[in-house]
């Protein structure tokens, strides 16, 4: 999948708003200083303002990067698949590095 890399310090959100971190970091893939997200890495998720259904309280990343690997792992990339828990929504990259790119 092509797209900037998705570093520690972007932007992510859930659906409906809440602010999502990544719970490990890469540090051997570092761009604009700071480590870049593996894949696998689950996002804790907080703030969903969701009341009547439970609110996502996590996320994780389904496709990233297809060749370029970290330890064997894919990158979470810009227009990457992911998904919260237990909404099933996608998470929402609304602000990141612009200088790393996989085509």
């Amino acid at each position: 999948m092509a797209g900037f890399l998705v570093h520690e310090g972007a932007t992510m959100l859930c659906s409906h708003g809440g602010q999502a971190t990544p719970g490990a970091s890469n540090p051997r893939v570092i761009v604009s200083g700071q480590p870049t997200i593996l894949l696998p890495a689950i996002w804790q998720v907080s703030g969903c303002p969701l009341t009547l259904i439970p609110p996502c309280v996590a996320a994780q990343g389904i496709a990233g990067t297809e060749r370029v690997f970290s330890g064997g792992q894919p990158l979470v990339v810009q227009g990457g698949v992911s998904t919260c828990l237990p909404t099933g929504t996608p998470l929402l990259l609304t602000a990141s590095q612009t200088r790393v790119k996989v085509i």
